[in-house]
Protein backbone atom coordinates (compact mmCIF):
# COMPACT_ATOMS: atom_id res chain seq x y z
CA UNK A 1 0.00 0.00 0.00
CA UNK A 2 1.28 3.37 -1.41
CA UNK A 3 1.89 5.43 1.89
CA UNK A 4 0.59 9.19 2.28
CA UNK A 5 3.58 11.98 1.77
CA UNK A 6 4.02 15.13 3.11
CA UNK A 7 1.45 17.14 5.11
CA UNK A 8 1.40 20.57 6.45
CA UNK A 9 -1.14 22.35 8.69
CA UNK A 10 -1.36 26.38 9.49
CA UNK A 11 -3.08 28.63 11.30
CA UNK A 12 -3.70 32.59 11.94
CA UNK A 13 -6.52 34.65 13.38
CA UNK A 14 -7.32 37.84 14.73
CA UNK A 15 -9.11 36.64 17.30
CA UNK A 16 -10.70 33.61 18.95
CA UNK A 17 -12.54 30.65 17.59
CA UNK A 18 -15.67 29.32 18.24
CA UNK A 19 -16.69 26.41 19.62
CA UNK A 20 -18.55 23.27 18.00
CA UNK A 21 -21.71 24.15 16.50
CA UNK A 22 -24.98 22.32 17.60
CA UNK A 23 -26.19 21.26 14.85
CA UNK A 24 -24.84 19.66 11.36
CA UNK A 25 -26.02 20.13 8.09
CA UNK A 26 -26.75 17.27 5.43
CA UNK A 27 -25.84 17.26 1.50
CA UNK A 28 -27.02 13.89 1.15
CA UNK A 29 -29.57 12.66 -1.40
CA UNK A 30 -32.89 11.59 0.01
CA UNK A 31 -34.31 8.38 -1.56
CA UNK A 32 -37.82 7.78 -0.87
CA UNK A 33 -38.80 4.57 1.21
CA UNK A 34 -40.70 2.12 0.59
CA UNK A 35 -44.29 2.85 0.66
CA UNK A 36 -47.66 0.90 0.40
CA UNK A 37 -49.70 2.05 -2.78
CA UNK A 38 -52.49 3.25 -0.60
CA UNK A 39 -49.96 5.65 0.85
CA UNK A 40 -50.27 9.27 -0.95
CA UNK A 41 -46.82 10.41 -0.84
CA UNK A 42 -44.32 13.25 -2.25
CA UNK A 43 -40.32 13.20 -1.65
CA UNK A 44 -37.61 15.70 -2.67
CA UNK A 45 -34.09 14.77 -3.66
CA UNK A 46 -31.19 17.12 -2.43
CA UNK A 47 -30.27 19.56 -5.32
CA UNK A 48 -26.97 18.74 -7.62
CA UNK A 49 -25.04 20.07 -10.22
CA UNK A 50 -25.52 18.40 -14.10
CA UNK A 51 -23.66 17.63 -16.41
CA UNK A 52 -24.86 20.94 -17.79
CA UNK A 53 -23.67 22.96 -15.37
CA UNK A 54 -27.39 23.93 -13.63
CA UNK A 55 -28.25 23.25 -10.62
CA UNK A 56 -31.05 20.29 -10.31
CA UNK A 57 -33.68 18.92 -8.47
CA UNK A 58 -36.50 16.24 -8.64
CA UNK A 59 -39.32 15.01 -6.71
CA UNK A 60 -41.70 12.48 -7.06
CA UNK A 61 -45.48 11.76 -6.32
CA UNK A 62 -45.92 8.07 -5.28
CA UNK A 63 -49.22 5.96 -4.00
CA UNK A 64 -51.85 8.06 -5.00
CA UNK A 65 -55.36 7.97 -6.83
CA UNK A 66 -56.37 11.28 -7.20
CA UNK A 67 -54.66 13.97 -9.73
CA UNK A 68 -53.23 16.69 -7.93
CA UNK A 69 -50.36 19.70 -9.35
CA UNK A 70 -47.24 18.82 -7.76
CA UNK A 71 -45.04 22.00 -6.99
CA UNK A 72 -41.09 22.08 -6.65
CA UNK A 73 -38.90 24.63 -5.37
CA UNK A 74 -35.56 24.99 -5.30
CA UNK A 75 -34.30 27.03 -1.81
CA UNK A 76 -31.15 28.41 -0.93
CA UNK A 77 -30.11 28.52 2.55
CA UNK A 78 -29.06 32.16 3.93
CA UNK A 79 -29.39 34.19 6.82
CA UNK A 80 -32.80 35.07 7.75
CA UNK A 81 -35.45 33.90 5.34
CA UNK A 82 -34.41 31.31 2.29
CA UNK A 83 -35.18 32.32 -1.37
CA UNK A 84 -36.96 30.11 -3.58
CA UNK A 85 -34.55 30.05 -6.95
CA UNK A 86 -36.41 28.58 -9.08
CA UNK A 87 -39.56 26.80 -9.09
CA UNK A 88 -41.63 24.31 -11.47
CA UNK A 89 -45.24 22.61 -11.55
CA UNK A 90 -47.06 19.72 -12.93
CA UNK A 91 -50.07 18.14 -12.78
CA UNK A 92 -50.86 14.48 -12.71
CA UNK A 93 -51.44 11.45 -10.45
CA UNK A 94 -47.76 9.68 -9.96
CA UNK A 95 -44.55 10.89 -11.19
CA UNK A 96 -41.87 12.96 -11.52
CA UNK A 97 -41.33 17.09 -11.71
CA UNK A 98 -37.69 18.85 -12.04
CA UNK A 99 -36.59 22.14 -12.06
CA UNK A 100 -33.43 23.66 -12.84
CA UNK A 101 -31.55 27.17 -12.38
CA UNK A 102 -28.06 28.58 -12.84
CA UNK A 103 -25.35 27.66 -10.37
CA UNK A 104 -24.51 29.94 -8.06
CA UNK A 105 -22.26 28.14 -5.27
CA UNK A 106 -23.84 27.70 -2.17
CA UNK A 107 -26.19 25.70 0.12
CA UNK A 108 -29.36 24.33 -1.42
CA UNK A 109 -32.60 22.56 -0.52
CA UNK A 110 -35.46 21.14 -2.38
CA UNK A 111 -39.38 21.38 -1.34
CA UNK A 112 -42.31 19.98 -2.61
CA UNK A 113 -46.33 20.37 -2.31
CA UNK A 114 -48.91 19.25 -3.50
CA UNK A 115 -52.83 20.81 -3.88
CA UNK A 116 -53.75 18.13 -1.50
CA UNK A 117 -51.33 19.43 1.41
CA UNK A 118 -48.44 16.50 1.02
CA UNK A 119 -45.42 18.16 1.89
CA UNK A 120 -41.47 17.01 1.75
CA UNK A 121 -38.34 18.61 2.06
CA UNK A 122 -34.62 17.21 1.43
CA UNK A 123 -31.44 17.17 2.80
CA UNK A 124 -29.49 19.83 2.60
CA UNK A 125 -26.29 19.91 -0.31
CA UNK A 126 -23.22 22.40 -0.77
CA UNK A 127 -23.25 22.99 -4.23
CA UNK A 128 -19.87 24.35 -5.88
CA UNK A 129 -20.49 25.98 -9.77
CA UNK A 130 -17.49 26.08 -11.82
CA UNK A 131 -15.33 23.93 -10.06
CA UNK A 132 -13.07 20.85 -10.83
CA UNK A 133 -14.93 17.83 -10.39
CA UNK A 134 -11.73 16.85 -8.14
CA UNK A 135 -12.19 19.92 -5.56
CA UNK A 136 -15.54 19.44 -5.53
CA UNK A 137 -14.70 16.23 -4.15
CA UNK A 138 -12.24 17.34 -1.38
CA UNK A 139 -15.37 19.91 -0.67
CA UNK A 140 -17.88 16.82 -0.10
CA UNK A 141 -15.27 14.91 1.88
CA UNK A 142 -14.36 17.52 4.03
CA UNK A 143 -17.76 19.11 4.86
CA UNK A 144 -18.77 15.02 5.58
CA UNK A 145 -16.31 14.81 8.28
CA UNK A 146 -17.40 18.10 9.31
CA UNK A 147 -21.15 17.52 9.49
CA UNK A 148 -19.96 14.12 11.46
CA UNK A 149 -18.22 16.18 13.79
CA UNK A 150 -21.12 18.62 14.30
CA UNK A 151 -19.52 21.30 12.59
CA UNK A 152 -21.35 23.14 9.79
CA UNK A 153 -20.62 22.40 5.86
CA UNK A 154 -17.28 25.23 4.70
CA UNK A 155 -18.89 27.19 1.59
CA UNK A 156 -16.35 27.13 -1.94
CA UNK A 157 -15.05 30.67 -2.22
CA UNK A 158 -14.05 31.62 -5.57
CA UNK A 159 -11.27 33.70 -3.75
CA UNK A 160 -9.61 31.54 -1.44
CA UNK A 161 -9.85 28.67 -3.81
CA UNK A 162 -7.74 30.92 -6.27
CA UNK A 163 -5.31 31.86 -3.31
CA UNK A 164 -5.03 27.74 -2.61
CA UNK A 165 -5.14 26.62 -6.13
CA UNK A 166 -1.60 29.22 -6.75
CA UNK A 167 -0.14 28.09 -4.19
CA UNK A 168 -0.62 24.30 -5.26
CA UNK A 169 0.35 25.18 -8.99
CA UNK A 170 3.47 27.24 -7.56
CA UNK A 171 4.71 24.45 -5.01
CA UNK A 172 4.34 21.52 -8.37
CA UNK A 173 5.86 24.48 -10.93
CA UNK A 174 8.96 24.92 -8.73
CA UNK A 175 9.34 21.83 -6.71
CA UNK A 176 8.76 22.82 -2.98
CA UNK A 177 6.69 22.23 -0.26
CA UNK A 178 6.27 24.71 2.01
CA UNK A 179 3.40 27.34 3.61
CA UNK A 180 5.78 30.21 2.61
CA UNK A 181 6.40 30.17 -0.81
CA UNK A 182 9.39 30.57 -2.41
CA UNK A 183 9.14 34.27 -3.41
CA UNK A 184 8.61 34.60 0.30
CA UNK A 185 4.67 35.28 0.35
CA UNK A 186 3.14 33.76 3.70
CA UNK A 187 0.07 31.57 3.47
CA UNK A 188 -1.51 34.96 5.23
CA UNK A 189 -0.04 37.23 2.73
CA UNK A 190 -1.72 35.04 -0.21
CA UNK A 191 -5.30 35.11 1.76
CA UNK A 192 -4.85 38.47 2.25
CA UNK A 193 -3.88 39.07 -1.20
CA UNK A 194 -6.78 37.11 -2.53
CA UNK A 195 -9.63 39.98 -1.26
CA UNK A 196 -11.41 37.79 0.99
CA UNK A 197 -12.33 40.21 3.82
CA UNK A 198 -13.23 41.41 6.03
CA UNK A 199 -10.77 38.37 7.35
CA UNK A 200 -10.58 37.26 11.10
CA UNK A 201 -9.78 34.06 11.33
CA UNK A 202 -7.42 32.01 8.69
CA UNK A 203 -5.94 28.46 8.15
CA UNK A 204 -4.24 26.22 5.73
CA UNK A 205 -3.66 22.63 4.87
CA UNK A 206 -0.65 21.74 2.14
CA UNK A 207 -0.63 17.70 1.20
CA UNK A 208 1.78 16.19 -1.79
CA UNK A 209 1.97 12.78 -3.24
CA UNK A 210 -1.95 11.57 -2.48
CA UNK A 211 -3.93 10.36 -5.70
CA UNK A 212 -7.22 10.81 -5.08
CA UNK A 213 -9.75 13.46 -2.78
CA UNK A 214 -10.15 10.83 -0.58
CA UNK A 215 -6.59 9.70 0.34
CA UNK A 216 -5.84 13.33 1.44
CA UNK A 217 -8.89 14.18 3.46
CA UNK A 218 -8.07 11.27 4.91
CA UNK A 219 -4.16 12.06 5.63
CA UNK A 220 -5.59 15.24 6.68
CA UNK A 221 -7.82 13.53 9.42
CA UNK A 222 -5.18 11.34 10.83
CA UNK A 223 -3.02 14.42 10.75
CA UNK A 224 -3.91 16.30 14.72
CA UNK A 225 -2.96 19.43 12.87
CA UNK A 226 -5.23 19.33 9.48
CA UNK A 227 -7.58 17.64 11.63
CA UNK A 228 -7.98 20.53 14.15
CA UNK A 229 -8.52 22.72 11.01
CA UNK A 230 -10.70 21.06 9.17
CA UNK A 231 -13.19 20.80 12.51
CA UNK A 232 -12.55 23.58 13.25
CA UNK A 233 -16.35 25.22 13.75
CA UNK A 234 -16.17 28.59 13.40
CA UNK A 235 -14.79 28.75 9.82
CA UNK A 236 -16.91 29.09 6.90
CA UNK A 237 -15.08 29.51 4.01
CA UNK A 238 -12.61 27.46 2.22
CA UNK A 239 -10.60 27.50 -1.08
CA UNK A 240 -9.23 24.20 -2.58
CA UNK A 241 -6.29 24.08 -5.24
CA UNK A 242 -4.86 20.65 -6.64
CA UNK A 243 -1.63 20.77 -8.99
CA UNK A 244 0.19 18.02 -10.52
CA UNK A 245 4.40 18.50 -11.14
CA UNK A 246 6.30 17.74 -14.39
CA UNK A 247 7.39 14.45 -12.07
CA UNK A 248 3.81 13.64 -11.56
CA UNK A 249 3.60 14.55 -7.90
CA UNK A 250 -0.02 16.02 -6.79
CA UNK A 251 -0.01 19.31 -4.43
CA UNK A 252 -3.22 20.21 -2.61
CA UNK A 253 -3.75 22.69 -0.76
CA UNK A 254 -6.54 24.09 1.61
CA UNK A 255 -7.45 27.73 2.55
CA UNK A 256 -10.22 28.68 5.32
CA UNK A 257 -11.50 31.44 6.63
CA UNK A 258 -13.98 33.33 7.93
CA UNK A 259 -15.38 37.09 8.07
Amino acid sequence: MRRPLGILACAGGLVALGAPSATAQSAEAVTAPQVRQAECRVYAAAPAVSSAGKIQASAIRVGCTGSALVRIRIVQERTGTDPTVRSASLRGVNGRVTVTAPCVSGVYYAVVTDDQGNTGRSKNATLSCGVPKTVQEVLRLTNAERRAGGCPALRDDSRLRSAAQGHSADMAANNYFNHTSKDGRTMTDRIKASGFSPLSAWAENMAWGQRTPAEVVKAWMNSPGHRRNIMTCSYTHIGIGVATSPRGRVYWTQDFARH
